[in-house]
C-alpha cells in the first residue's frame, strides 16, 4: 500500500474513532451540560446564509440584510465575513432551551460546526476542544488508540495560541514523525 494510501486509511479510522467516542461519551452528556455550547458564550458559530436565514425566521433578502447589518442595524451578536456569518455571545436560535436539545440535530441544516464540535478530524490527526466539559482526553486517547492498533503510539500536543484544542496524532511504534508528515 502506498504512503499516500495509507494516510487516507488512517485518517479515515481516526475520523470514525472521534464519531464513535462523540456519539458514546459527548452527545448523551449533552442534555445534562453545565455549559452547553449552544449557548455561545465562549464558542463562535459559523453559518451560510441559508442556515442564518432559517435559525433567524429572517424574511429580507441577504442583500438587504448584509446592507442592515454592515450599517449596525442587525442583530449584535452577527457578524459577517467571507462569505458567511459568525454569531456569538447569544444562544443559537436552533437550541432548545427547556428540553437542552438542538433542534436541528440531524438535519442537513445543522452547521458542520456543530456536527464536529468538539472532537474532530483534522489533517490525520483526531482535534479535541477541552472547553467541552465532556471531552476526557484520557479516554479518546484509548478510543483513538484501540482503533489504529498497536503499531501505533497516541501523541497528544496542545496549541500553543489555544491550549484548549489538544491534538492526539497516531506515529508509527518506532518512529518520530508523524505518520504523514
Amino acid at each position: 500500500m502506498s504512503s499516500r494510501a495509507s494516510r487516507r486509511l488512517l485518517a479515515k479510522e481516526l475520523a470514525a474513532a472521534a464519531a464513535a467516542y462523540q456519539a458514546a461519551a459527548v452527545i448523551p452528556h449533552c442534555a445534562k451540560c453545565a455549559k452547553p455550547c449552544c449557548r455561545l458564550d465562549s464558542l463562535v458559530l459559523e453559518l451560510e446564509w441559508k442556515q442564518l436565514k432559517s435559525f433567524w425566521r429572517l424574511e429580507e433578502s441577504r442583500t438587504a440584510f448584509d446592507k442592515k447589518l454592515s450599517a449596525g442595524q442587525g442583530p449584535e451578536e452577527i457578524r459577517a465575513g467571507d462569505g458567511l456569518y459568525y454569531i456569538h455571545s447569544k444562544a443559537c436560535p436552533a437550541y432548545d432551551d427547556a428540553h437542552r436539545s438542538c433542534r436541528v440535530y440531524g438535519q442537513e441544516l445543522k452547521p458542520l460546526g456543530c456536527t464536529d464540535f468538539p472532537v474532530y478530524e483534522d489533517r490525520g490527526c483526531v482535534v479535541a476542544d477541552l472547553r467541552c466539559e465532556a471531552v476526557n482526553i484520557e479516554a479518546l486517547a484509548a478510543t483513538i488508540a484501540g482503533a489504529v492498533g498497536q503499531e501505533f503510539r497516541i501523541v497528544k500536543s496542545a496549541d500553543e495560541e489555544f491550549p484548549f484544542l489538544v491534538s492526539l496524532s497516531a506515529r508509527k511504534v518506532g518512529t518520530k514523525r508523524k505518520l504523514g508528515d
